[in-house]
C-alpha cells in the first residue's frame, strides 16, 4: 500500500498545485490514499467548505489541521458534517468535529487517520502522548494501518512522539512549521517519521508569508497585516509504502516539486492522450 501525506497546503498557490498535480501523482507513482494537513488553505490561514471541497475534489481522501482549524468561523458547523475533515484530537470534550477517521482506499483497504497537537509553545490542549494511545486503539478496531499527523512546533515533542507510537502505527508525520525535514526514517519497530513534511504552496517567503511584511514585523515590532505570498510555489509531501496485512512501514520518500515540475511531470500525466 503506498499513502501520499501532502504538508501544509497554503492558499490559493498551494490548492493551485494540488489541483494541477494530484491526479498525476497518484498515477505516477500508485498511491492508494491520500492525506493533506489543510489547516492553511483558506488564504493561508483557516480553512472554508468551499477551500475544503476544492481540495477534496482533487482527490485528496482525509484533511487534518491544526490550531488555525477555528480562524474560519464557517468551519464550526462544517466539520460536524464532513468526517473527511479532523480536528486534534486532544481538543477538549465537546468541542465540533473528530480526531481520527477510518475510510476505504479505491481497492477497499481501510487506513486510518488520527490527528493530534504538541503543546511545546502552543494552546494548551490535553496531553496529546495519552490522547493519541486512545485514537489508535479506536482505529486498530478496524485497520492496522494508521497514520498519525503530529500538529507541533518543538523538534523534541515531534521526535519524542515518533519514538512514543513506534511500532504501534504505520506513520508519524510531522506538521506545523513549513519546512521539510531531512531525517524520513523507518523507525526500528516498523514506524515511518519525518519530523515536518513540510508545505505546499509560495516558498519565496516566510513560511507562506509575504517576506517584506514578516520583515517589517521583526524590524520594528509594530502590527503588520500578512499576506500570503505567491512567488516560487512548491509541493511537499511524504510518500509512505507500507504491508497493509501488519501496518507496518518500509518505505518513506520525500517530495519537494516546483511549479515547472508538476506541469511537466504530473499535470502532462493526466492531459496527455
Amino acid at each position: 500500500m503506498r499513502i501520499l501525506f501532502i504538508g501544509d497546503i497554503v492558499g490559493k498557490p498551494g490548492r493551485r498545485l494540488v489541483q494541477r498535480g494530484l491526479r498525476g501523482l497518484v498515477s505516477r507513482h500508485g498511491v492508494d490514499f491520500v492525506i493533506a494537513n489543510g489547516e492553511n488553505v483558506a488564504a493561508g490561514r483557516g480553512i472554508t467548505r468551499e477551500t475544503a471541497t476544492a481540495i477534496f475534489d482533487c482527490g485528496v481522501d482525509v484533511l487534518t489541521s491544526g490550531n488555525h482549524i477555528w480562524d474560519k468561523r464557517e468551519v464550526l458547523e462544517y466539520i460536524e458534517h464532513e468526517p473527511r475533515l479532523l480536528r486534534p484530537a486532544n481538543f477538549p470534550a465537546g468541542v465540533p468535529g473528530r480526531g481520527h477517521r477510518v475510510a476505504h482506499t479505491a481497492g477497499g483497504q481501510l487506513v486510518g487517520v488520527v490527528n493530534v497537537m504538541g503543546r511545546v509553545f502552543m494552546p494548551p490542549l490535553d496531553n496529546p502522548f495519552a490522547v493519541v494511545l486512545q485514537e489508535i486503539d479506536s482505529v486498530r478496531r478496524q485497520t492496522p494501518v494508521v497514520v498519525v499527523d503530529f500538529h507541533a512546533e518543538a523538534t523534541s515533542e515531534k521526535l519524542a512522539m515518533g519514538w512514543h507510537l513506534d511500532g504501534r502505527v504505520t506513520a508519524v508525520v510531522g506538521t506545523h512549521t513549513h519546512v521539510q525535514t531531512a531525517d524520513g526514517q523507518i523507525l526500528p519497530g516498523g514506524t515511518a517519521y519525518i519530523t515536518d513534511v513540510g508545505m505546499t504552496g509560495p516558498h519565496d517567503s516566510v513560511i507562506g508569508t509575504d517576506k517584506q511584511a514578516v520583515l517589517s514585523r521583526f524590524l520594528s515590532s509594530m502590527p503588520t497585516r500578512f499576506e500570503t505570498a505567491t512567488g516560487d510555489p512548491r509541493l511537499n509531501a511524504v510518500l509512505v509504502t507500507a504491508d497493509a496485512a501488519t501496518g507496518r512501514a518500509t518505505d518513506i520518500e520525500r517530495l519537494s516539486l516546483s511549479a515547472e515540475e508538476i506541469e511537466s511531470r504530473y499535470a502532462a500525466a493526466v492531459t496527455s492522450p
